[in-house]
C-alpha cells in the first residue's frame, strides 16, 4: 500500500511541474501588458521602466520562470501588482468560502444524487427510473449561470425566501451564512448530484446483478438487507472514488456561480486577476488549484484501497 501510494506521489511531482509551466507561458502569450495598467493614464516611461525592473518583467521567460519556482519552493507566493498584496494572504481570506460553496453543494448532490440513483436502480424499468434519468439528464444540461439567475428571480426578488446575493462568514453569523449560500450551493450541486446518480445507478445495477445478491436473495434476506447491506457496500466503491474527484472540480468549477452571486471567493479572484493582468495572482491561484486536483486524486486512490482490499498487496 505504501508503495502504491509512493508511486502516486512520484507521478504527481512532473504532473504539477507542467501545470506550473503551461500557466506560466500561457499568460506570456495573452495580449496586454500589466505595467500600462499599473501606471496608470500617465504611462511616464521612465515608471514604466521602474515596474518592469521591479517585477522582472523584462527577463527572459525561463528566467521568470525559474525565479518564480524558486519563489513558491519557498512558500512564497509572490505580491499582487495591483495591490502589493501577499498572494498567499489572498488566497487565505478567499479559499474558505470557495471551500464553504464546494462542501455545502457537495453535501447536496450526496443526499440527491446516492438515494435517487439507488432508487432508480431498484426501480429498474419502472417511472422513477424514468423520472431520474430525465432529472439527471436536465441537471447535466442546464447551465450553471442561468439556473443561478432564474432562482434569484424566483425565490429572492418575487418569494423573498432568501438573499439574492453577498456573503457572511459563518464565524459572524451562521444561519445568515447558510442563508446566502444555500442557493449557490443548490445551482452548483445540480451537475455534480446528477453525475452522482447515473454512477450510482450503473454501479448497483451491476451489484445487484452479481452472484453474491443472488446468493443473499436465495438464503431469505430481506429486499431492504439485500440492497443496503450486500449490493450497496459493494455499489459505493467506485462512487467513494468519484465523489473525491468531483470536489476538486468544484474548487475550479464554482467560477461562474461565485460571479453570478456575487460571493468574494476563488472565483471572482481569479477572474479579476485574469482581467487586472495580475500575474501573481493568476499563478497562485491556479497553481493552488492544480495542487488541490491532485491531492484529491491522491486521496482518490488511498480510499479505493481502503475500501478494496485486495488492492493492499498489489
Amino acid at each position: 500500500m505504501f508503495k502504491l501510494i509512493l508511486r502516486r506521489v512520484l507521478v504527481a511531482i512532473p504532473t504539477l511541474i507542467l501545470v506550473s509551466m503551461i500557466v506560466f507561458l500561457l499568460q506570456k502569450v495573452l495580449p496586454g501588458d500589466p505595467v500600462l495598467t499599473l501606471a496608470g493614464e500617465e504611462r511616464d516611461p521612465a515608471v514604466l521602466d521602474y515596474l518592469r525592473e521591479k517585477y522582472h518583467l523584462d527577463d527572459p521567460l525561463p528566467v521568470q520562470y525559474v525565479a518564480w519556482v524558486k519563489q513558491v519552493a519557498t512558500g512564497d507566493l509572490g505580491k499582487s501588482l495591483r495591490t502589493d498584496v501577499p498572494v498567499a494572504s489572498l488566497i487565505a481570506q478567499k479559499l474558505p468560502v470557495t471551500l464553504q460553496l464546494a462542501a455545502m453543494a457537495m453535501v447536496i448532490a450526496l443526499l440527491v444524487g446516492i438515494p435517487t440513483g439507488i432508487l432508480a436502480a431498484v426501480r429498474k424499468g419502472k417511472l422513477m427510473e424514468y423520472g431520474a434519468n430525465i432529472a439527471a439528464l436536465s441537471g447535466m444540461s442546464i447551465p450553471n449561470f442561468w439556473l443561478g439567475i432564474i432562482l434569484i428571480m424566483i425565490v429572492s426578488v418575487q418569494l423573498r425566501w432568501l438573499p439574492a446575493s453577498g456573503y457572511v462568514s459563518p464565524a459572524e453569523d451562521f444561519w445568515l451564512s447558510m442563508k446566502t449560500m444555500i442557493m449557490p450551493a443548490i445551482v452548483l450541486s445540480t451537475s455534480l448530484a446528477a453525475y452522482l446518480m447515473r454512477h450510482t445507478r450503473s454501479a448497483m445495477l451491476e451489484a445487484l446483478g452479481a452472484d453474491y445478491v443472488r446468493t443473499a436473495r436465495a438464503k431469505g434476506a430481506s429486499p431492504r438487507a439485500v440492497v443496503l447491506r450486500h449490493a450497496l457496500r459493494n455499489a459505493l466503491m467506485p462512487i467513494v472514488t468519484l465523489v473525491t474527484l468531483l470536489f476538486g472540480e468544484l474548487l475550479a468549477g464554482a467560477v461562474l456561480t461565485e460571479q453570478v452571486f456575487t460571493i468574494p471567493g476563488f472565483g471572482k479572484l481569479v477572474v479579476d486577476a485574469v482581467f487586472n493582468r495580475d500575474y501573481a495572482v493568476v499563478q497562485g491561484v491556479v497553481l493552488c488549484v492544480a495542487v488541490g486536483f491532485i491531492v484529491m486524486n491522491l486521496l482518490a486512490d488511498i480510499l479505493y484501497i481502503v475500501v478494496n482490499p485486495r488492492l493492499r498487496h498489489s
